[in-house]
Order: C-alpha cells, then sequence, then structure tokens
C-alpha cells in the first residue's frame, strides 16, 4: 500500500522533476519540462455520472494517474492488475493509467511512475539516469 508521500518520494528523486499544482484540478502534479508524468486525480462529476453509466463507482482512497508508454502498456496493466489500476472514459485514448494508491504494492507505484519520467525526461537526463540506475525495472 502506497500513498501521496511515497509518490512524492519517488518522482522528486528523478532529475529535472519538479512538483506543482495541476490547474485544473488542484492536485499535486509531477512534471519535468515536457510535461507531466503524475498527478493527484480525483474524480469530477462527468467522471461519477460516467462511472454510473457504466454500473461502476470511483474507488474509495487516493488516486494518482501515471502516463503509460501507449495504449497497450496501459491496458497490459488494467488486465494483469485490475484492483490496482484502472481507467475511465475520460482516459479512453489517452496513454494513462489511473491507480489507486491504496492498492498499488511501493515497488509497482516506483516502477510505473519510473517509467512514466522515462517518456517525459529529456533524453539526456533519461540516457544519463538509465546508464547509472539500469532500466526502470531494475532500479
Amino acid at each position: 500500500m502506497a500513498d501521496l508521500d511515497d509518490v512524492r518520494a519517488i518522482a522528486l528523486a528523478l532529475p529535472a522533476t519538479h512538483e506543482g499544482v495541476d490547474g485544473h484540478r488542484g492536485g499535486a502534479m509531477w512534471r519535468t519540462t515536457a510535461g507531466a508524468f503524475v498527478w493527484e486525480r480525483g474524480p469530477g462529476a462527468a467522471d461519477l455520472a460516467a462511472l454510473e453509466g457504466l454500473g461502476r463507482s470511483w474507488p474509495e482512497g487516493l488516486v494518482v494517474g501515471v502516463r503509460t508508454d501507449g495504449l497497450d502498456e496501459k491496458e497490459a496493466l488494467i488486465e494483469t492488475y485490475p484492483d490496482a489500476f484502472f481507467t475511465i472514459p475520460h482516459f479512453d485514448g489517452y496513454p494513462a493509467v489511473l491507480v489507486r494508491l491504496d492498492a498499488v504494492d511501493l515497488e509497482q507505484l516506483r516502477e510505473v511512475v519510473t517509467d512514466a519520467w522515462l517518456l517525459r525526461a529529456p533524453k539526456r537526463v533519461a540516457r544519463e539516469w538509465l546508464a547509472e540506475h539500469g532500466t526502470a525495472d531494475e532500479a
């Protein structure tokens, strides 16, 4: 089980990362110069209505959004770990997955946040980090 402080520690340990506030929803967001890679994500009214229409509800506890390396990776995470990862209609066609912090293993969280950072990190910074740490899975 993880919490927002774990997300913060993982994200800020990665070079060229800074924390800000999501201008749309007001939650915490971690980004590089190329954009956000992990962000706090609560439900909006449209999210709740869409989920209700599907016979689903927003999970209890904190949720973060994490960028993925395409839709195939997103679907693989959701299918393999349905208790920890999910999506909503708002994210259809978007390479990101929602993560239930109370259901995700800390190492799994570290892996998906690091993978997301590698997608947004400046190329030189990512290469240097990988040379020092190996693949994101090994870090």
